[in-house]
């Protein structure tokens, strides 16, 4: 009974070291890199001077089962991915301006017509900002005025305090004529916009078209 128990472990002792051999064989035996200084460095688990490396894993016949990307390898990879991504993009943002370009106009007209739409839209804006503008600077006027006989601002040392609620009213007024200011300025530059991105799209118009 013993000696079919001892028969028993030999055989799978035997059977196990097989298996190890087999993958020795077959499977990864070892690394290589070359370090910092370019110098190459081997080893049957990876070498210190390899992190961060490119690192060949190899089999026992010497050949390249794998490569382990290196640190500056995996930065190139990632930015040149991101390149590419950001190209693949744009070809698919110029294709679909080119196709939205011919499948929306029949004609260079079209595309002028729609333009002066948008921009006489914005130019009705700019006018009544301007007039708005206009208003609140004229309150504004009104409001100096009202607190010059006002102290602090007045000479006349029996000037009353300046009213709080004139005080509040001259504050918003000041805000909001900063606002529409701001708000005309946006203004002009989104007729500039318009007019520029309108060029552009009758110019690749012509050039779909064939139109001289």
């Amino acid at each position: 009974m013993r000696e079919i128990r001892a028969i028993t472990i030999f055989a799978a002792a035997l059977a196990s070291a097989s298996s190890l051999a087999a993958q020795k064989t077959s499977g990864e035996a070892y690394y290589r890199c070359k370090d910092a200084n370019g110098q190459p460095l081997y080893g049957d688990r990876m070498p210190f001077g390899c992190q961060g490396m490119d690192t060949e894993v190899l089999n026992a016949q010497g050949m390249v089962l794998r490569v382990i990307e290196g640190d500056q390898t995996r930065a190139a990879r990632l930015t040149r991915e991101v390149t590419e991504n950001k190209e693949r993009q744009a070809k698919e943002q110029r294709q679909q301006r080119d196709r939205m370009l011919t499948e929306t106009y029949l004609s260079v007209e079209d595309i002028e017509r729609l333009r002066d739409q948008r921009l006489e839209l914005l130019a009705a804006q700019y006018r009544a900002t301007e007039l708005t503008i206009n208003n609140m600077k004229e309150r504004q006027n009104r409001l100096e005025s009202q607190i010059s006989r006002f102290k602090p601002y007045s000479e006349n040392p029996k000037a009353p305090p300046l009213p709080d609620h004139i005080a509040e009213e001259m504050v918003n007024t000041v805000n909001s004529l900063r606002v529409y200011q701001e708000s005309l300025q946006k203004n002009r530059d989104e007729q500039a916009d318009v007019k520029s991105a309108f060029t552009a799209d009758i110019k690749r118009f012509k050039e779909l078209k064939g139109i001289r």
